[in-house]
């Protein structure tokens, strides 16, 4: 029986010897290909540094510089209108006429009136001359020179009251023509063709002007008094110590400065605020009345910060932070503090310094203490996206020359 088990062993031997070499030459394969297996890739930015200053953001709100109701100034019934709710009218265009005819044929019987007055005067005046060479020559008695002349100063004020009559005519058919008494927008219009339509009627429409725009925005109490004890009470104008601009209600930026325009006299009791406004251009039309907005301000005293894109940006329960590629390629965990955006990119306060390499592009393939191949892209400050990198080949040709 002992012999039987012993040809057995001695028959399996060779089977455990042929399976431990197997596994003893995968591992060596294994560890080999783990070897020749290079760094992970990655995509680098150079930390850039630009001139930041102080920011503050407030909500807002858009007014119109100016805003009109067009009324009837006469009575009578509308004949035509001459634009498109809602659009844009230029200054001195024609938009609602009154019926003109009666408002003409007072203006001729004004006319007429004035040529009557003006021939009674003409008349006055003669005879007046005539009375005086008779009063000189004893003809008539100096009641009756009296007489010829206060019937002379008569027709004097009947030319005058003429006159007058006239000018109301002419201001009434020039009523007759509403115009816009400036470019703006009109609104929709509460009359139509043929109404009767008078001074004690509703507005017409309304017109508003849309460029400049204004911007309104409160300030605390609080800020106020700080912003005072730090200029000693010297008051430098705005407009000389924070550019400003604008973020619409989409999210995007807008495209042209404002300039501080007014400060209220008083802060208000109820909400401990002060009033300021702020005006901006607007030839495009983009932004209306009403509309909420963020008004940015930023100190024109300017210092450098290091500037990152917000996608290269993670977040642990230590805060925010960054992976660093070191001088030797190795990959670091850095802390960040973070400040303003700006765009897609982020205003580091401190853990960065300008001309460190983060990683932008490829943060799920490493983690710190691991080495990598990394290559410099350049990032879009508006869009926040890589807009170039190296070529293909020439990232083989430089990892080649690394590993030889």
């Amino acid at each position: 029986m002992k012999s039987i088990i012993t040809n057995k062993q001695r028959s399996l031997l060779p089977f455990g010897l042929l399976v431990a070499s197997v596994l003893a030459l995968a591992g060596c394969n294994q560890k080999q290909e783990q070897r020749q297996m290079p760094p992970p890739a990655v995509s680098v930015v150079d930390v850039t540094q630009q001139p930041v200053g102080d920011y503050k953001e407030y909500v807002a709100r858009t007014e119109a510089v100016n805003t009109v109701e067009l009324r009837a100034r006469v009575e009578g019934f509308l004949t035509q209108r001459d634009f498109i709710e809602g659009q844009t009218v230029e200054k001195d265009q024609l938009l609602f006429e009154i019926d003109r005819k009666p408002y003409i044929a007072n203006l001729k019987k004004a006319e007429a009136d004035l040529s009557s007055a003006k021939a009674e005067l003409n008349k006055s005046k003669k005879d007046l001359q005539r009375s005086k060479d008779l009063y000189k020559k004893g003809h008539i008695s100096q009641a009756d020179l009296d007489a010829q002349t206060s019937k002379e100063a008569q027709a004097e004020a009947s030319v005058q009251a003429a006159e007058a009559q006239l000018d109301t005519a002419k201001l009434n058919l020039s009523y007759t023509e509403i115009k816009a008494p400036y470019k703006g927008q009109i609104g929709r219009a509460k009359y139509s063709v043929g109404n009767l339509v008078g001074p004690s009627s509703e507005p017409l429409a309304t017109l508003t002007s849309i460029d400049p725009i204004y911007v309104n925005f409160q300030v605390d109490e609080k800020q106020i008094i700080s912003h005072l004890q730090e200029s000693s009470g010297n008051r430098v104008p705005e407009e000389q110590q924070f550019a400003m601009q604008l973020r619409l209600p989409n999210g995007s930026d807008y495209d042209h400065k404002g300039t501080f325009n007014f400060a209220d006299t008083h802060v208000d009791e109820t909400t401990g605020t002060l009033t300021l406004r702020a005006e901006f251009p607007n030839p495009m039309g983009i932004i209306v009345p009403g509309l909420y907005v963020t008004l940015i301000m930023e100190s024109n005293a300017k210092s450098e910060h290091p500037i990152i894109p917000q996608s290269a940006v993670q977040e642990n329960q230590s805060g925010r932070y960054v992976l660093v590629v070191t001088a030797e390629n190795e990959v670091e965990t850095r802390q960040v503090e973070l400040g303003r955006r700006i765009g897609p990119m982020w205003v580091v306060n401190s853990g960065l310094k300008a001309g460190e390499k983060i990683i932008v592009e490829g943060l799920q393939k490493v983690r710190p203490g691991v080495k990598v191949t990394p290559s410099i892209v350049t990032i879009d400050p508006e869009t926040g996206g890589i807009i170039s990198q190296p070529k293909s080949g020439q990232q083989q040709g430089s990892q080649a020359n690394k590993q030889g």
